[in-house]
């Protein structure tokens, strides 16, 4: 890659994560929208823009540089948190994912977490028992788009918003996968527990 592209790129990621830091933005609206910014009405192409660990590395510095009084404080609560829910939720295989499993959580986000069941409406049943007020919704699956989207409930539990996919259990088996840089996608309690006792990256 030459000089001009990775400066590009790190230009594009270092403003997508001013966004998701600062105004809670989506990691892919976010780069869309600093890429637009950037070269103005020039088209630009996948080449360009950053991968999501760069963004990702940005949104930790920008963090560490701006946030660091709150930031941590905000993690330590939403993993907690999503402790709590999922140890509630032992029966249906729960893992969390997101910026509560990368440690970028902030005062924008929110808790997400992956649920598995032989029956997803199980898994609706029993939530839906919990809490009444829930709203219904798509994700994409996380194995990609060859892939039908997957069931999502949100409620809100202890005060935070939760989103929780609905998978079928034989998609448990690739929940496992880590990401291309090696950090993890998701945690199950104990992965969870790990991250929050330091023995995880």
């Amino acid at each position: 890659m030459n000089y001009q592209l990775q400066q590009l790129r790190a230009e594009i990621a270092a403003a997508a994560a001013r966004m998701i830091a600062q105004d809670g933005a989506d990691y892919d609206t976010a780069v869309r929208k600093a890429a637009q910014r950037i070269l103005g009405n020039t088209r630009f192409t996948g080449d360009q823009l950053p991968d999501t660990a760069q963004v990702e590395e940005e949104v930790r510095q920008y963090q560490a540089l701006f946030q660091a009084d709150d930031q941590p404080g905000r993690l330590e609560h939403l993993r907690e948190t999503a402790l709590q829910l999922m140890d509630a939720l032992a029966e249906f295989h729960p893992h969390v994912t997101g910026a509560v499993v990368t440690g970028t959580a902030g005062e924008h986000d929110d808790i997400h977490l992956q649920l598995f069941a032989e029956s997803t409406k199980d898994i609706e049943i029993y939530l839906l028992n919990k809490n009444p007020n829930i709203e219904i919704s798509e994700t994409p699956h996380f194995k990609g788009p060859r892939y039908d989207p997957v069931e999502t409930i949100s409620f809100l539990y202890r005060n935070e918003a939760v989103h929780a996919q609905l998978y079928e259990l034989d998609d448990l088996r690739g929940a496992k996968k880590l990401r291309a840089d090696g950090r993890q996608v998701r945690a199950d309690a104990a992965g969870l527990r790990a991250l929050m006792s330091g023995e995880a990256n």
